[in-house]
């Protein structure tokens, strides 16, 4: 079945996948937008060159309730790798998409996040302002794929002790499905955020490596995106069942994307290696910060469209169009959890709102929105 496509028109990502909203649908979202708007931009929305300019049309951002044949059901992905011929598109209202179910799979940890109220010194005792969350990288994109608009699950293993607890409960709490298998000890992280909103991590992944190909259920990848933590590259099982979930993803449409993670567990891991499973995995948007990008070699050649999170100075998209955009002005709190906010962003509405989602992040505590 055809899998999503995604093309850069004039600074706009345009999600194209089969089924979700009908062109007949998008064809009444503009009609609508006629009423709000001049003909001249509502035409533009329409051929999905830019989005409306006035703002949001007040629709209901709630996307359908089932999403079949969209996704990803299959085991088995297509031994020659090909990738089929894209469908009608999805309108983009305003930087959102209409319908986007994205799945992640990768850690839900329990973040603990201490906020230095003066510098650390060893021996010392600092004050600081501490807060717990849910964490990890694909539970913090799924929950902001939520707070900007569109649906997420979750798929991670989790401890039932009272970590895992916790961690379910905020992600179901947000409007997050989650899904996989529960046993065992939860994944803990501690990030240490500066005045500068820097922050440096310790972390303790629990049993979410002890994901396995086997543990996966096809109907948890009924989706329109499947985002892959680079972490599950980096330990096994979990590598395996990244794989496996890529090519359940496939066989329904969905296309795949990956962030790479942090780049001193890939040199640990091997970039060479790291660099073969990402070719295996064959993702069709990779995300990377500059320092990720140098040590696989550049992400040339991996995927058809390659996003660089160039923190303070905003982004960089590779693709069809080279698409560079500066950060969105603000006060930065803490760093914590932006990278993520911005895979999200550009997930569900492209770069501008992947910008956006990024600056909300930083002006807050916490990776969570």
């Amino acid at each position: 079945m055809p899998r999503a496509n995604v093309l850069i028109r004039r600074r706009v990502w345009c999600v194209i996948r089969p089924g979700g909203v009908s062109h007949q649908a998008s064809i009444q979202l503009v009609a609508l937008a006629l009423l709000l708007d001049d003909l001249a931009v509502a035409r533009r929305a329409l051929e999905c060159l830019e989005p409306l300019e006035d703002g949001p049309l007040g629709l209901d951002p709630t996307p359908p309730a089932t999403c079949r044949g969209q996704g990803c059901g299959s085991p088995e992905h297509p031994a020659d790798h090909e990738r089929a011929e894209p469908a009608a598109p999805v309108l983009a209202v305003h930087g959102t998409i209409v319908g986007v179910l994205v799945v992640t799979l990768g850690d839900a940890l329990l973040d603990v996040i201490v906020r230095l109220g003066e510098p650390l010194t060893s021996g010392a005792d600092a004050l600081a302002t501490t807060q717990t969350a849910a964490g990890g990288q694909a539970a913090n994109v799924a929950a902001w794929v939520v707070a900007l608009g569109s649906r997420a699950r979750n798929v991670s293993k989790r401890g039932d002790d009272l970590a895992g607890q916790l961690v379910t409960a905020e992600l179901e709490g947000r409007g997050v499905e989650v899904a996989g298998p529960v046993a065992g000890r939860n994944g803990i992280v501690v990030s240490l955020v500066g005045a500068d909103g820097e922050r440096t991590m310790a972390s303790d992944r629990g049993v979410a490596p002890d994901l396995s190909p086997g543990d996966l259920e096809p109907a948890w990848f009924a989706c329109d995106c499947l985002h892959i933590s680079g972490y599950a590259l980096l330990a096994t099982p979990i590598d395996g069942a990244a794989l496996s979930a890529a090519r359940l993803a496939r066989a329904n449409g969905a296309r795949v994307s990956v962030d790479l993670s942090a780049w001193t567990r890939i040199r640990e891991h091997g970039p060479v290696r790291f660099r073969e499973q990402l070719e295996e995995l064959a993702p069709d948007v990779i995300f990377a910060n500059e320092a990720e990008w140098e040590i696989v070699g550049a992400a040339y050649g991996l995927a058809p469209t390659a996003v660089v999170k160039r923190g303070a100075r905003g982004l960089l998209v590779l693709g069809e169009e080279r698409v560079e955009l500066p950060a969105r002005d603000g006060e930065v709190i803490d760093a914590t959890g932006a990278g993520d906010a911005l895979a999200a962003g550009f997930l569900v509405g492209g770069p501008e709102l992947a910008l956006h989602a990024a600056a909300r992040a930083v002006a807050k505590p916490g990776a969570m929105p």
